[in-house]
Formats: structure tokens, C-alpha cells, sequence
């Protein structure tokens, strides 16, 4: 437990400072791979073997990982203690992603600022779904926002709270799920019933930690105070943490739209076609691309104090183990 502890605290700071490493394999990006291979091997038939397929490809994909990362824990710690810490620490240094997340959508707001609009689209193309094509520099800021908000809870507290409870292994079964779901999660017409599965378990394993992702980020709207509206986060949280068709995307979406006063989400564009969405707040204010700056500072404060208590109540169980 100590050394999980320890490893736990490396693997943060790792992440704050450094960030992905885009120069080097990534595992992440080995799923994907991964996931990517399946998808073009199994995603084949009527809808009913499209959907044993997609179930197929997430027992696959989460036997590797689970073997995988178990395997590369238990050897290092075999071999020795110190090599153990070290692994653990890289791994789950890899499994965060405040950094990148805060790095890939301030690139958004460089752009913006230095009125580039071209090079913004591009940029926020970068981390969204949707047809980026379309928007102008206020859609593009809007799109920034909503995904620092969402990814949040998906990127940075979830794979948190899922590390710190069952280590790496448990950190990577959840960024595979989340992974599986950014990739194949989609409702169009290839990926309607093979990504069942992955989106319905994405769904699940999202349930607990989006809703304490939003009430960190109320709690941190409250702490930084200023520029953010801790009680208007908390009320257009009660009324709009619905307002999506996924049942955890609007928790983190909601709360930072009441915190920073604007409208987000509404009608998008996916793979060419107009796709309905109701509106995320309300627009006391346009939205501008100083929000990108304060979302991030919103996320990176929520990220902070779940670090806080992940580690108080790791120490906590030491103790408890101890005596």
C-alpha cells in the first residue's frame, strides 16, 4: 500500500509536468490500435452479429489489458521494490491526462487569441468529434469548453479515482473502456450495434465519477472564487445534468457552464449531419475564448482535490492495514 501510495503521487506530478509524450509509444494509443484491428476484422453481418461482435471485441480488448499491465506490475515488483514504484509510477503517469487535455485545448486558445481561425479549427479538430469545418470562432471556443468540461471527469478524475482504488490495472481497464466508446461508441450506421456494448459499459463505469467530478468542480467554482459562480454551478448542475443523450456527459458540462455564466452545447454537426441537442446553461454572457483559460483552471482545481482525497484515503487504508 505504501508503495502504491508512492507511486500514485509520482504518476500525478508526472503528468502535470511532462504531459504525453508524443515522441514515444503511448499504451493508449497501442488500444487504439488495438481496438482498431478488431474493428475492422469482426464488424461484419446483420445487426445481431455486428453486437456479439462489438461484445466480443470489449472481452478481447479488456483480457489484454488486464494481462498485460498485471503482468508488467507483478514483475517489476518481483524483481525488485524500487523497480516496481518505478513502473507503477510510469503507468499511471500515462493513464492521467490533465496535462494533455489542458495543453491540446489551450493550443485552441492560442490560436483564437492570435485570431487564427483557421489554425484554431484545426486544433480543436484535434480533440472533438464533431465536423469542425462548420464553426466559426465562437463554435470553436464553445467546442474547447465543452470538451476540457467533459473530459474532466473521462481524462483526468475518473481514470483517478479508478487507479487509486485498484492501482494501474485497474486505471488501464478504464481508460480501455473509455477508449473502446471514443472509438466505436458512436450511433451511426456502422457502429449503431457493434459499439453497443462498449458505450453502454463506458456508461456504467462513468456513472459514479462524473457526479463527484461535478461536485468537485462546484467545490472548486467555491475555492477560486472571482471569475467563477460556485451557486449558479450548482443550480444549472440540478437543472441540466439531463440535457444530454449520454446520462454522465451533462454532469461536468453543466456545472462548468453555471460556474463560468454561458450557454454551451446545442445543435452539432457529426459526419455531415445536423444532430439536435438541447441547450447547456444560460447565456448570461456570449461565450468568449478566455473561457478555454478558465475551464481549464476549473479542471486542473477539480484534478487537484480529488489527487487530495485519493491520497488521504489511500493513507487512511495504510493505517488501518498497518494496525
Amino acid at each position: 500500500m505504501i508503495y502504491h501510495i508512492l507511486a500514485f503521487a509520482i504518476g500525478y506530478v508526472l503528468d502535470l509536468l511532462i504531459g504525453d509524450p508524443h515522441s514515444m509509444p503511448h499504451p493508449i494509443r497501442l488500444i487504439g490500435n488495438l481496438i482498431g484491428m478488431l474493428d475492422k476484422k469482426l464488424n461484419k453481418g446483420d445487426d445481431r452479429q455486428q453486437f456479439r461482435a462489438g461484445l466480443l471485441t470489449v472481452v478481447i480488448v479488456l483480457a489484454i489489458v488486464f494481462a498485460v499491465t498485471s503482468a508488467v506490475i507483478i514483475i517489476c515488483y518481483k524483481l525488485h521494490p524500487a523497480a516496481g514504484i518505478i513502473a507503477e509510477s510510469i503507468l499511471t503517469y500515462y493513464i492521467l491526462a490533465a496535462r494533455s487535455l489542458y495543453d491540446e485545448s489551450m493550443l485552441v486558445y492560442k490560436k483564437l487569441a492570435a485570431g487564427d481561425v483557421e489554425g484554431a479549427r484545426y486544433a480543436v479538430s484535434m480533440i472533438v468529434g464533431r465536423d469542425t469545418n462548420v464553426l466559426d470562432d465562437t463554435g470553436i471556443a464553445k467546442a474547447a469548453i465543452e470538451t476540457v468540461a467533459e473530459n474532466a471527469s473521462d481524462g483526468v478524475i475518473a481514470p483517478m479515482l479508478f487507479t487509486a482504488v485498484g492501482g494501474p490495472v485497474l486505471g488501464f481497464i478504464y481508460k480501455a473502456i473509455n477508449t473502446m466508446d471514443s472509438m466505436i461508441g458512436y450511433k451511426n450506421d456502422r457502429y449503431m450495434h457493434f459499439g453497443t456494448a462498449a458505450a453502454r459499459l463506458d456508461d456504467v463505469v462513468n456513472f459514479i465519477p462524473s457526479r463527484f467530478s461535478a461536485y468537485l468542480m462546484i467545490f472548486s467554482s467555491l475555492i477560486l472564487g472571482k471569475e467563477f459562480n460556485a451557486s449558479e454551478a450548482a443550480r444549472i448542475h440540478r437543472r441540466d445534468k439531463r440535457k444530454h443523450a449520454s446520462p454522465n456527459s451533462a454532469q461536468t458540462e453543466s456545472t462548468a457552464a453555471g460556474a463560468l455564466g454561458i450557454q454551451l452545447a446545442g445543435d452539432a454537426v457529426y459526419f455531415g449531419k445536423v444532430h439536435k441537442k438541447p441547450f447547456i446553461g444560460d447565456p448570461k454572457r456570449p461565450v468568449e475564448y478566455e473561457d478555454i483559460k478558465r475551464v481549464n483552471k476549473l479542471m486542473l482545481a477539480a484534478s487537484f482535490w480529488c489527487a487530495v482525497i485519493c491520497l488521504a484515503g489511500l493513507c487512511i487504508a495504510a493505517i488501518i492495514m498497518i494496525r
